[in-house]
């Protein structure tokens, strides 16, 4: 053994007593209650649990979508807690994708523009041919000018994976990604999502009721009522 450690093992994503309460009147109520774990850099991990568990809530702390009321979350070596709202921005911008339930296209672009757009907010001189390219990827070359509402779901949440991937992000988040989906449909975007993630090599964290889906990630976290089981 010569001590080296490889880089497949090296913590990506580190959560440290994460606590989320909210007021309710004169009441709090705790969503999530002291959960930590760590994810090494290429896992795929889902994150399951009951409606209401807190399976979301968790989501957005670790992305820094929301702040916890107590905890840590050292995402790609930097503290959340250390930045505000614009260094988090800046992080996800530079290292982080998002896959959702409700694709979150934007109505007004077309699927090219749509997964452009990051690009061009990075300042990214090849934007067009790089979204072009993962368009193809996705089975989308034929559909570049469609507007959203042009596209059936299973297509628009294809363009999403390609806007999410374009960036080649360190990490991936995906909340419920077949959740509007038919079985048949939702069954080729869990395909294509884990193809996308193999040729990648992206750390993917993703929250679902999907047990078929869970299955498909190398390990899985389990929230009951806030609290992570064992």
């Amino acid at each position: 053994m010569d001590g080296m450690v490889s880089t497949s093992a090296r913590t990506i994503l580190q959560a440290r007593a994460l606590t989320r309460r909210v007021k309710l009147g004169a009441d709090e109520l705790t969503i999530l209650d002291d959960v930590s774990f760590a994810i090494s850099e290429g896992e795929s991990v889902a994150i399951v649990g009951a409606s209401g568990s807190g399976k979301s809530t968790l989501l957005s702390l670790l992305a820094g979508l929301d702040v916890p009321s107590e905890g840590d979350v050292d995402l790609v070596g930097e503290s959340l807690a250390a930045l505000d709202e614009d260094g988090r921005a800046q992080l996800r911008g530079r290292h982080v994708g998002f896959v959702f339930q409700s694709f979150q296209l934007l109505p007004s672009l077309t699927a090219l523009e749509n997964v452009m757009l990051p690009l061009e907010l990075a300042g990214r001189a090849d934007a067009e041919s790089a979204a072009r390219q993962v368009l193809a990827q996705v089975g989308l070359a034929d559909r570049l000018r469609s507007y959203p509402r042009q596209l059936s779901g299973g297509e628009q949440q294809r363009v999403a994976l390609a806007r999410a991937f374009v960036t080649r992000p360190k990490v991936l988040f995906a909340d419920e990604p077949t959740g509007n989906l038919d079985t048949r449909t939702g069954s080729a975007i869990i395909d294509l999502l884990f193809d996308l993630n193999a040729q990648s090599g992206t750390t993917l964290i993703l929250v679902t009721h999907d047990a078929g889906l869970a299955a498909r990630c190398g390990r899985t976290l389990r929230i009951d009522a806030g609290r992570l089981q064992a």
